[in-house]
Parts: structure tokens; C-alpha cells; sequence
């Protein structure tokens, strides 16, 4: 594999790492074009252009939207009939997730002050979600688990799930985890015809409040393109991993660190930090020897040789301060002790800290979410949880002796702002009080 070679002390680097950081999801124009086509068609016609791009695109045939509701008893069957393994699996990743959620979970607050006003904070659940999650080929029961069960801890109305079946193939994983995580609703549909169903509804599939959850380049268009309509979680970006070493985990480990999150697509992004070169040599060999044995290795040689990266830095503080200014989604401190240098840290979705916390336990069972900041929006933007599915409503109670102190207050200031009813307004509580 003909991976990128980085050096912070030498000449270029800057260029290099520049390169590195250049890449953005662009927008094409075509997918953004036929997205809002659908968009727009789905919300003249409902559930006729529903039936007819499922038909096309999935290959489904159904005389009803309502045909294509997934029942409650198919996804409780979905759920009884897994094998044991793999559901007591899916049962302890939604424990996990589900205890880690509930620390999130915001109270709504008050105060008395000086002059006996209450102020406050009232928090409440949105009414309805709705959650997309990926299917085809693959299974995403961790997606499911992810986006609903943070709903749920916040007393989410009803959650609606949407996942396309292309060809009429449901997977049971993916059903078992909608019943395990309480989702109240499931239709087999996808793409942007059912992003457009969750943001204006049709006569089968509710309108929903706030879409999440992860899609292919036209479901993130059509959530770009619906948001402010109904709230959106983010549009994600390619995968990304940033490890961190000093050299003390095993080089064969690190290797299929990089694998897993290269083997997600062609445009992932995987980079190794260290200060030992002998390390960076070998984990490259580890790559080369591990590669030819990865079942997606033709997905991550394309990865790892378009946007990967071994890069040889100064010493641990250095490969911090780059870690903020990559802002990676996940972020590997794979050091002997991390808890040294995570405070360091200030841009990651997710940080893993030390030998043993491998990316892989965060996409599926370590607790906290799965759904990341990506192409550095680490940034100035968080996890998804709990506070994404609450809204803050602020309360304002003013006593007698508050309303004529801020009157008076509030009175001048509109005055100077040119809003002579708001001074009115303001100053015929002060006199009443």
C-alpha cells in the first residue's frame, strides 16, 4: 500500500498536512437537483410518489404506504427468534447505552432573585422523532440503537424509524433492535422520498419533529435540504480515526485500528501520530501484512492510500496540538498514560483512551453514542444524546417590585433602540407596580 508518509520536522509538512485536511463533502450539484425534484414531489403527492419511488429504487411493489409499515408483532418476532448469543449481544450494547444516556438527561431549574422574580429553565421532549437508518447489504442495528434509545431517555412521544429494504429483504437484526430499543413505529422506506415523509408527513407516515441518523450522499442532501423545516442531528461525513501512540500498543493492533474505520468507504480517513519512528515502520508492516486477509481490503487500500496517513511527529504534546486542528471524529490515545494528555484534547467527537479502548467498543457497545462530528466539526459540535432530543423553554415570573425596576430598565433601552411600544409596554408595569 502506497500510504502517505508525514514528518513534522521536515521540510513541507505543512503542505502535506494542508493536503490532508483539504478534503470536504462537496455537494454535487446533480444529487442536490434530484434530491429537491423528490423532495418536492413527495410533498404534492404523499403517498403516491412514496409507492412509486420505492418501486423503483428498492424494487419493493405495495398497493399502500400502510403495506409498508412494519408491524409491532414482526419486529417482537424479530426479536424472540435472534439466537441467543447474538441477541443477549444486542441486549447488553442497549443496556449500556441506555445507562450512559440516562446520566445526559437535563433537569428544568429555577431561581428566586433579589427582587423576587423567578427565572428559569423549563425542559421538555420533542413530540415525535423520526430515525433513518441504512439497510441493503448491510445492517445497522447499532444505528437503530443509537439514534432511539437517547429518544426514549428523553421521553420522546413516538418515535418513527425508517429503513429501506431494497428488494423486499428486511434484515431481523435490524427489526430486533427497533423493538428492543421501544420504537413505536417502522416503515420499510428510504432514501430521500422518506426523508421527505418525515419532514411534511403524507396521509400514512407522520410528520416528525426532528430527523437523525445516518444515509448515503441523497439522504444527507435531503436533510440539508429539509432542515428548518424539522430539526436535523448533522450531515455526516466519511468515517474518521486519529490514533495517537507512543508506541507501546502492539503495532498489529493499531494496524487493524486504522482497518476499521478504513473500511467503512473509499473516502474514510485513517492517521496515525507518533513520535517513534520504529513504531510508525511498524505498524506500516503490519498493514501490509494484515491487509491481503480483510474481506474489504480493496475498500481500504483505496482509503488508506486516498486519504490515509503515517505521520512521524516531535513528541506527544505535538501530536496533541494536531489532533485539534484535524478535529477527528474518533481520536485513539493509545498511550501508556492517557490520562496525562487528555486534557490536551480539546476537537474530537470521541476520545478512546488507553491500550484496551479500541474504536470498534464505541460503535457498538462502550455506552456513549456513536453518532460523531465529522470533517472536523469536532470543532464547535458534539455527540449525538440525550439534549438533542429536549428543547429549552425559558420562564420569566416577575414580581411586582421586579416589574418596576425592569421596566424602568427595559423602558430606556427600547427607547434608544427606536421601539416606542415596547417602552410603553415596559414602563405601564413599572407605574402599575
Amino acid at each position: 500500500m502506497n500510504v502517505t508518509r508525514l514528518d513534522s520536522s521536515a521540510p513541507g509538512f505543512e503542505a502535506g498536512l494542508g493536503r490532508l485536511l483539504a478534503f470536504e463533502a462537496s455537494q454535487d450539484p446533480g444529487v442536490e437537483d434530484t434530491v429537491r425534484a423528490i423532495l418536492a414531489d413527495v410533498r404534492a403527492r404523499g403517498d403516491a410518489a412514496l409507492l412509486e419511488y420505492t418501486r423503483r429504487f428498492d424494487r419493493v411493489q405495495a398497493e399502500s404506504v400502510a403495506a409498508l409499515e412494519i408491524p409491532s408483532a414482526a419486529l417482537r418476532d424479530a426479536l424472540t427468534t435472534l439466537p441467543a448469543a447474538r441477541r443477549e449481544a444486542l441486549e447488553q450494547a442497549a443496556a449500556r447505552i441506555r445507562r450512559y444516556h440516562e446520566r445526559q438527561a437535563a433537569p428544568s431549574w429555577s431561581f428566586t432573585d433579589e427582587d423576587g422574580t423567578v427565572l428559569g429553565q423549563q425542559v421538555t421532549p420533542l413530540d415525535r422523532v423520526g430515525i433513518y437508518v441504512p439497510g441493503g447489504k448491510a445492517a445497522y442495528p447499532s444505528s437503530v440503537l443509537m439514534n432511539a434509545l437517547p429518544a426514549r431517555v428523553a421521553g420522546v412521544g413516538e418515535v418513527v424509524m425508517v429503513v429501506p429494504t431494497p428488494g423486499g429483504e428486511r434484515n431481523p437484526l435490524v427489526l430486533a433492535a427497533a423493538a428492543l430499543a421501544g420504537v413505536d413505529r417502522v416503515f420499510a422506506l428510504g432514501g430521500a422520498q422518506a426523508v421527505a415523509a418525515l419532514a411534511w408527513g403524507t396521509d400514512t407516515v407522520p410528520a416528525v419533529d426532528k430527523i437523525v441518523g445516518p444515509g448515503n450522499a441523497w439522504v444527507a442532501a435531503a436533510k440539508r435540504q429539509v432542515f428548518g423545516v424539522v430539526g436535523i442531528d448533522m450531515v455526516a461525513g466519511p468515517s474518521e480515526i486519529l490514533v495517537i501512540s507512543d508506541g507501546s500498543v502492539p503495532a498489529d493492533w493499531l494496524a487493524m485500528d486504522l482497518f476499521s474505520q478504513a473500511e467503512h468507504d473509499e473516502l474514510a480517513q485513517a492517521v496515525l501520530l507518533t513520535p517513534d519512528a520504529a513504531h510508525l515502520e511498524a505498524v506500516a508492516a503490519a498493514m501490509q501484512a494484515q491487509i491481503d486477509a480483510m474481506p474489504r481490503r480493496d475498500v481500504i487500500r483505496a482509503s488508506l492510500e486516498r486519504r490515509g496517513a503515517l505521520v512521524k511527529v516531535r513528541d506527544l504534546a505535538e501530536a496533541c496540538r494536531l489532533a485539534n486542528r484535524m478535529a477527528p471524529e474518533h481520536l485513539e490515545l493509545a498511550v501508556q498514560e492517557p490520562g496525562a494528555w487528555v486534557g490536551q484534547l480539546r476537537h474530537a467527537g470521541a476520545i478512546f483512551m488507553g491500550r484496551h479502548s479500541c474504536e470498534a467498543l464505541g460503535d457498538y457497545c462502550a455506552g456513549p453514542n456513536h453518532v460523531l462530528p465529522t470533517a472536523r466539526t469536532a470543532r464547535f459540535s458534539s455527540p449525538l444524546g440525550v439534549y438533542d432530543f429536549q428543547k429549552r423553554t425559558s420562564l420569566i415570573h416577575a414580581s411586582a417590585r421586579g416589574a418596576a425596576r425592569l421596566g424602568l430598565i427595559a423602558g430606556e433601552l427600547a427607547d434608544g433602540e427606536g421601539l416606542p411600544a415596547h417602552a410603553a409596554s415596559a414602563r405601564l408595569r413599572a407605574a402599575a407596580s
